[in-house]
């Protein structure tokens, strides 16, 4: 059992749902007790970072993704079917939303930071500018962190999803405002095998928010063949 948790969050949200499994819960790179990468990219570059562990992992392992670790667990579904049995995801954005179409940032971001590659405006006002214009993740993600949470949140996983041939159990909070009910059930669309169980009252958190629920798809997963 292998678990990757989300954006800004550490490997103990999962402690709790993984509990009584033999399973590793991995701090991704530039979180917890893990290193910055050496270089930006997407969910791609951080399966290439955790494709390693597979291979100290019982073959055909369980893999728990939440959020931005579902990205990086789908990533890892698809290239690696010989090693993955199945997959556990909570919260993952793997789609864009359809009732959210993606906005522009604002024409005072966008001609600051025309300005700034032009070396007409300094570092430190285009940083107010970024505290001032950005979410609340990219406003707390630093260096190559932000340019790694930049690339991650224009991905999508159309392809990934309809290469994955394994088992997909989909936990999702009915609550979940950042990561809707709607793009689970998308996603589901275009996974060979998938089973969505909607929790009332949860929101995105779902290793913290719901752990037992969460741990009873853990355990359908390893008490299932591989």
């Amino acid at each position: 059992m292998l678990g990757l948790h989300g954006w800004g969050r550490t490997h103990r949200d999962l402690l709790e749902c993984l509990a009584g499994t033999d399973a590793i819960a991995l701090d991704l790179p530039g979180f917890g007790a893990s290193p910055v990468p050496t270089a930006p990219g997407g969910a791609s570059a951080y399966a290439d970072l955790v494709e390693p562990v597979l291979d100290d992992c019982a073959p055909r392992v369980v893999v728990l993704g939440h959020s931005f670790g579902g990205r990086v667990a789908v990533e890892l579904a698809a290239r690696r079917p010989d090693a993955i049995a199945s997959l556990v995801l909570c919260g993952a954005p793997l789609l864009r939303r359809i009732d959210r179409p993606a906005a522009r940032p604002a024409l005072r971001f966008r001609l600051a930071r025309g300005l700034h590659r032009r070396g007409l405006l300094g570092n430190g006002t285009m940083e107010r500018m970024r505290q001032h214009y950005g979410s609340s993740d990219y406003r707390a993600a630093q260096g190559i962190m932000r340019d790694v949470l930049v690339t991650a949140v224009n991905e999508t996983y159309e392809n990934q999803l309809g290469r994955i041939t394994q088992p997909v159990e989909l936990v999702w909070g009915r609550q979940d405002d950042q990561v809707p009910v709607e793009t689970a059930q998308r996603a589901a669309e275009m996974l060979d095998d998938a089973l969505l169980t909607v929790l009332d009252g949860v929101g995105h958190h779902v290793p913290t928010e719901a752990p037992t629920a969460l741990a009873a798809a853990v355990s359908r997963r390893l008490a299932a063949p591989k």
